[in-house]
């Protein structure tokens, strides 16, 4: 059986042989929802690396309390995963992000690129990128990740162009490209994988990227909703950087 993880603070540095107590909606979410008993392992995480496992030792009407077993800190990947993804409209931007999480990427960054249906404007910014923040939070979970990506501000197509430097590579996922993703042969440590809103990427922002020093990658014949494109680049990373053994 799968251990359950659950996110939680840890006041001081967990050790062997501690009882964790868990309660607010974390605490609700494990008795009421995935129904953990005493007896059981689940495991615990900051979103820093630490990972805690631990036997429940009493459940509670909202909440619960486990004994420590075993403490890891797991180290950072070397090659890290940016997803910047485009606003699309519905919920196509917010599953990609979903997906992106349980694959690995390490962070996200919203754009706002020219052709987006769906806008970004005053208060619903920031509402926006909380929201993303709690499907990031939830898919990391899912994923028994112990770090938590963070979705940061959104950008506009000038300041995606501009930020490409902070990147050891960014491919911008372009089904006119001549390049196939699957060739590229060195995966640097700082990558950064750009995806188009549903009408596509504009001339205009392409030129700039590629300006700029971002390489135009193609995902073969097929082509790919806004929300699966992503999820399928990283797949072929993560393929490439041997997560998948």
């Amino acid at each position: 059986m799968v251990e359950p993880l659950f996110k939680t603070i840890f006041a001081t540095a967990p050790k062997v042989g501690e009882v964790v107590a868990l309660g607010g909606s974390e605490g609700k979410h494990a008795v009421a929802v995935r129904r953990v008993r005493e007896g059981e392992a689940i495991q615990f995480a900051d979103g820093t690396g630490i990972r805690v496992r631990a036997t429940v030792t009493s459940v509670g009407q909202n909440s619960l309390s486990a004994k420590i077993f075993d403490v890891e800190i797991e180290q950072a990947p070397l090659v890290r995963l940016t997803l910047i993804q485009a606003l699309a409209k519905g919920d196509r931007d917010e599953l990609a992000v979903q997906a992106a999480t349980e694959l690995g990427c390490w962070a996200v960054i919203p754009w706002q690129a020219e052709r987006s249906i769906s806008k970004w404007e005053g208060v619903k910014i920031g509402k926006s990128v909380d929201r993303w923040q709690t499907i990031v939070a939830e898919a990391a979970k899912q994923a028994l990740r112990v770090f938590e990506p963070k979705v940061a501000q959104p950008v506009n197509s000038k300041q995606l162009a501009e930020c490409v430097e902070n990147f050891d590579t960014v491919f911008v996922l372009d089904p006119t490209s001549t390049v196939g993703l699957g060739s590229i042969a060195e995966i640097k440590s700082n990558v950064a994988i750009v995806v188009g809103p549903e009408g596509g990427i504009s001339e205009s922002e392409l030129t700039n990227f590629e300006a700029a020093g971002a390489v135009r990658v193609h995902l073969g014949k097929p082509i790919l909703r806004t929300s699966t494109a992503g999820v399928a680049a990283i797949s072929v990373l993560q393929s490439k950087l041997g997560l998948w053994g």
